[in-house]
């Protein structure tokens, strides 16, 4: 199974994981919103990806995404190369 969770600017990656581990998926697609309207991922953005990246392969639930949504697209990790 796959989780899809909104990830909010205070969680922390254990907190990003916990749902996942108890239900043992194999994958995870995190996201959240500009509400700037901005498509470009923010120093902190990157470096929580960065973060997130290192603890799903110590637990073993691959990190599929991280997508920001704003009101005119998205902007993906994923399809930018960036995972």
């Amino acid at each position: 199974m796959i989780a899809l969770r909104d990830m909010h600017k205070d969680d922390k990656p254990r907190e990003v994981f916990t749902d996942a581990i108890a239900d043992r998926d194999a994958g995870i697609i995190i996201a959240h919103n500009h509400p700037s309207g901005t498509l470009e991922a923010s120093r902190a953005d990157v470096a929580i990806t960065q973060r997130l990246m290192e603890v799903s392969k110590l637990v073993g639930i691959e990190l599929l995404d991280h997508v920001i949504l704003a009101k005119d697209g998205y902007f993906s990790f994923s399809d930018e190369g960036l995972l």
